[in-house]
């Protein structure tokens, strides 16, 4: 029975995980199943097993889709991937398993009360996914999303900080449930009021003062929009994917050129005249849609290529901010290139004044893209000639840029992965805020080719708005296939693509309307807050519970 409850509260999960307005109410209930089978774990041992069986069940039913998705990546048998997912499910989600063990000590150190186990777990869970960051980053309180008011409060203490106020509603529904039905009671019981209500009343004030603080921040973000300060960009999703295949096809230089014409085709109906919502300031393509080194051609060929997208631009009288790779003493970058007239910190590329920056991506998907130096072997690369060859860039940084026109604005770059990361976000935020030059808008190119036909590219792109929500920074996003979007700073979604569609569209940017945040000024700090602070509360509660004499 006690490994039921873990099965039933991780189905509850992936229904709240489907992160729409009708389940968000799911995630605050959850959990009661795992929690009240936790209360009856008779040892630290059985806290475990029942942390391990959450781990396992919430990785098959949340991503089971992962496994199916290497196996397409990788050719590797799927019997294999799979039994690797199965077998890695409690390093992909730990904090199941510390929070267990975590909250079950706390139970034995103080059995006088629930809330101090409650919130000790709750730091525990938090903190852990802090020190043992996730493949995806993922934690319950991306759930809220699904809420317009809920999620407002990520500004405080990011997604974690949603998460610990779950957790806690969900400890307050288990003692509520625990005061109606002891352990080991065959039907309810008559419970004293005061066990009932008081934990029902914090479940009450923990989802009323989030919608309260919700409210308010809302009003206040929609109260700074100025329409006076919108910025035109222009997106193109191609819809263009699977590079080597076509390059195995086709050749190198007719997927190049047919990869170029296609984006200098959608980028021209946007520049034709009469377009409802005017000529953009700035063109962007999304990451690697120019899939070799701008700047730095390794041919003829490329040069030739490099000199024709410059022209492009030129012509257009356009800036142009697209994906492509960075090469610099032999070292390789996936990076995105700042092409047009006045890119102040520039290289020269030709005449009338076009010029480029290159941003690089700092922040890579294991294996795929980069490969640690001490594991890069000949033997590695041997049994997996897929993985990456990138490397690292320098870190998160705002970039100064000129818009059509000349006039300044100040791009937060991102490239795909990096989204997900509210730390190194925040960090960008705040570094052009202390260089005097603040972000006015978050620019993300991604590719989520590589997961079609999974949750995997909507859940990027709601990851991503609470990045928007966050550091109140819009966001465009432009990816090769979807799904490309705009993001408002309370993380509304406001215009989004469809997946595997060929389109090219304007939308328009209230860039100037930021405000400062807690996570701006602070970073991703609820996370080592709580880690320590559960530690910490967790040992005086042991230390206690030694010094005096067993009762049991």
């Amino acid at each position: 029975m006690a490994l039921f409850g873990a099965l039933v509260s991780a189905a509850l999960l992936w229904v709240f995980g489907r992160i729409a307005q009708p389940w968000v109410a799911v995630g605050w209930v959850a959990l009661v199943p795992w929690l009240r089978a936790l209360d009856g774990a008779a040892s630290p041992r059985a806290a475990l097993r029942l942390g391990v069986a959450m781990s396992v069940a919430f990785s098959f039913l949340l991503f089971g889709w992962f496994p199916a998705a290497i196996q397409g990546y990788a050719q590797a048998p799927t019997v294999v991937c799979w039994l690797i997912f199965v077998l890695a499910a409690p390093v992909l989600e730990p904090q199941f398993i510390t929070f267990a063990l975590a909250r079950h000590l706390a139970q034995r150190g103080d059995r006088s009360r629930r809330l101090v186990p409650a919130v000790v777990g709750a730091l525990v869970y938090v903190g852990t996914e802090w020190a043992l960051p996730k493949l995806f980053a993922d934690t319950l309180g991306h759930g809220l999303y699904g809420s317009v008011y809920l999620r407002q409060a990520a500004d405080l203490g990011g997604a974690p900080g949603l998460t610990f106020l779950l957790l806690l509603g969900n400890e307050g529904v288990c003692a509520a449930w625990a005061a109606l039905r002891p352990p080991g009671a065959a039907s309810p019981g008559r419970p004293e009021a005061r066990r009932l209500w008081v934990p029902l009343g914090t479940v009450a004030a923990l989802v009323l003062g989030d919608l309260g603080y919700g409210y308010l921040r809302l009003h206040e973000m929609q109260a700074r929009r100025a329409p006076d300060t919108e910025i035109a960009v222009g997106l193109v999703q191609a819809s263009i994917t699977n590079y080597d295949k076509l390059a195995a096809e086709k050749g190198t230089y007719d997927t190049v050129r047919s990869i170029l014409d296609t984006h200098y085709r959608l980028s021209d109906a946007l520049l034709a005249e009469g377009q409802p919502q005017g000529r953009p300031d700035l063109l962007i393509w999304p990451e690697t849609v120019y899939p070799t080194t701008f700047g730095s051609p390794r041919s003829p060929e490329g040069g030739e290529f490099d000199r024709e997208i410059a022209n492009f631009a030129r012509a257009r009288g356009v800036p142009l901010l697209f994906g492509s790779y960075d090469l610099e003493d032999g070292r390789e970058f996936n990076a995105a290139v700042f092409l047009g007239p006045g890119t102040r910190g520039s290289r020269p590329e030709g005449e009338g004044r076009i010029e480029f920056s290159t941003y690089r991506k700092t922040l890579l998907f294991p294996l795929t893209e980069y490969v640690p130096e001490w594991l890069d072997t000949p033997w590695l690369r041997a049994w997996f000639p897929w993985t990456g060859t990138w490397k690292r860039g320098p870190g998160p940084r705002v970039v100064p840029f000129e818009l059509r026109g000349g006039r300044p604005v100040s791009l937060l770059p991102l490239i795909c992965y990096e989204a997900i990361f509210p730390g190194y976000v925040a960090a960008a935020a705040r570094q052009g805020q202390a260089q005097g030059t603040p972000a006015d808008m978050i620019v993300t190119l991604s590719n989520d080719a590589w997961f079609a036909g999974t949750p995997a590219p909507r859940l990027h792109l709601l990851l991503a708005a609470f990045r928007s929500i966050e550091t109140r920074l819009p966001q465009v996003r432009v990816t090769n296939s979807g799904i490309s979007a705009l993001i408002d700073a309370t993380g509304e979604i406001a215009v989004a693509t469809n997946m595997d569609e060929q389109v090219s569209l304007t939308v328009k940017v209230p860039a100037g309307a930021s405000a400062r945040t807690l996570m701006v000024a602070w970073g991703d700090w609820f996370g080592p807050v709580a880690l320590a602070a559960g530690l910490a509360w967790l040992l005086v509660l042991l230390l206690r519970a030694r010094r005096r004499p067993n009762r049991d």
